[in-house]
């Protein structure tokens, strides 16, 4: 099938185009590298110590909904707390619709007549959905600093202590981040490849970032705000999806300052069913991207902010848009076979494009420092880094038209409802999670196109084998492998949980 030479120039260039932006964002990733290292061998300053009588009142919020299999022990831990009774406030946020608002009711009323200064606050009316929640809940606290926790975090009971005292030795300290750890990384693959990839966020980039004095960003739980801060900003705002992101930008726009602690960890539950993982990656990406048209702006025309801060942080706003990217490069690398096969007219061009192919060298040097610095064999680390990281990559990549819809989405301002990620209690592979009644109970059209590429992409590889064009079977394996893994697992897992009772969507 030839192309004309106008569409082949077409194709030519949005491949690399894509190919491009990727290269550039790992380049930014490489400098992360580098930033993450020299932080590593810097001595962390250490706080003054706070006496008892000297700690501030905190208020931790707990933004509650529909949450009946993990908001109990959420409570348990946060009344666990190593921290004064008299100067701390807990406030249950419950906009639940099911047997969760008897559950937090029944648990509020027993650490009530233990002394404990909590409450269970139902909104009038549930607007704004968790930002929403966070906001009203603001409003009349009694703490000068705001300690947050989503329904499936183990905070331990150090936390406080630990994290208060950066604050009180510097007044422009507005947030101080902790770190996620996970209670069920070993239950399946799917868990294990999150935690693969979200420990790269919680090493090297929240760090880098920190350590480069870049904007990095409150990640919705385990951290704690100063309420001066929260305000400043803008308070909590609803108009996006990661109202976390929105509101960390709107604070460092304002010169607060952000802590982030690598060695503060809070331990939480990682999705273990591949419906929930996709809702909660369209959230994260759709919202990423809402941020750029609000942030984006901001960031680049204001005054306070550097040259290198400015580049860190739109390639940080827009890192859910390599989506687009990655998705139209696998789309056109079987048009790009056709087009090397029949003409030679690009010849010079293609030698240049191979330029960019160093950005997967240095997205695993990237992943690996990450890994390695997490882990004690490194023998055995690196053995498991070796089936992790292209594994990862592949599943990444299968998630590409999901994700760069959700992209889109967000830059076209297209609503959508804030849908949560269910939680089940998950502690150890002996635990199932088919008759939890938070499940997604359909299979959306999207994974039907998703089955669609896994068959574009098989066709591309016999094509890659007959044209002889060894230079992109890699990709296109990968790419079978993951949207192959992607398709598969949305269906089976669909299957498993679709005799089980309907339930509403939740934060």
């Amino acid at each position: 099938m030839a192309l004309s030479d106008s569409v082949s120039l077409i194709v030519f260039i949005i491949f690399a185009v894509s190919m491009g932006f990727i290269f550039l964002y790992s380049l930014v990733q490489f400098s992360l590298i580098i930033n993450y290292l020299r932080a590593s061998k810097q001595v962390k300053p250490i706080p003054s110590p706070v006496t008892e009588d000297d700690l501030p009142m905190v208020t931790v919020q707990l933004p509650i909904y529909n949450e009946m299999y993990v908001v109990e022990r959420l409570i348990a831990c946060v009344c666990e707390f190593d921290y004064p009774k008299d100067k701390l406030e807990i406030q249950v946020l419950d906009d639940s619709t099911d047997e969760s608002v008897d559950i937090i009711a029944s648990k509020v009323r027993f650490y009530q007549l233990q002394g404990f200064d909590i409450n269970h606050i139902r909104r009038p009316k549930r607007t704004g959905y968790k930002a929403g929640a966070l906001k009203y809940g603001t409003a009349f606290c009694k703490g000068e600093f705001i300690a947050i926790f989503d329904a499936d975090f183990l905070p331990a009971p150090h936390f406080l202590k630990k994290a208060i005292p950066h604050f009180l030795s510097d007044k422009n300290v507005g947030v101080v981040q902790s770190k996620w750890e996970y209670t069920n990384e070993d239950y399946s693959f799917l868990t294990k490849l999150q935690a693969f990839g979200l420990n790269a966020h919680f090493t090297v980039e929240q760090v880098g970032r920190n350590y480069g004095n870049h904007f990095i960003n409150f990640n919705g739980t385990a951290g704690i705000w100063r309420k001066e801060c929260i305000e400043d900003a803008g308070n909590w705002q609803a108009d996006t999806l990661t109202e976390d992101l929105d509101l960390s930008y709107r604070a460092q726009l304002k010169n607060w300052k952000f802590i982030y602690l690598e060695k503060l960890g809070s331990p939480s539950e990682l999705p273990v069913e591949i419906n929930a993982l996709k809702a909660q990656q369209f959230r994260w990406t759709k919202g990423a991207a809402e941020c750029v048209r609000k942030n984006l702006g901001k960031v680049i025309t204001s005054r306070n902010v550097g040259l290198k801060t400015k580049i860190h942080a739109i390639f940080h706003l827009m890192n859910s848009s390599v989506f687009l990217f990655v998705l139209a490069m696998s789309i056109l690398c079987i048009p790009m076979i056709l087009i090397k096969a029949e003409t030679d007219s690009f010849n010079t061009l293609f030698k240049v494009a191979t330029i960019f192919m160093v950005s997967w060298l240095i997205l695993g040097l990237f992943y690996w420092v990450s890994y390695n610095s997490t882990h004690q064999n490194k023998w055995r680390s690196l053995k498991e880094f070796l089936w992790k990281f292209p594994y990862f990559l592949s599943i990444s990549m299968g998630l590409g038209l999901h994700n760069a819809l959700a992209v889109i989405e967000g830059y076209i301002g297209k609503k959508s409802p804030f849908i949560r990620t269910p939680k089940f209690n998950i502690q150890d592979k002996a635990d199932k999670w088919e008759n939890n009644k938070y499940n997604v109970k359909k299979v959306s059209l999207l994974t039907y196109f998703e089955g669609l590429l896994l068959i574009y992409f098989l066709f591309g590889l016999k094509i890659a084998i007959e044209y002889e064009d060894y230079g992109m079977i890699p990709l296109l394996l990968f790419l079978i492998v993951g949207y192959g893994t992607v398709f598969i697992s949305s269906i089976f897992h669909w299957k498993r949980s679709a005799k089980t009772v309907s339930y509403g969507q939740a934060y």
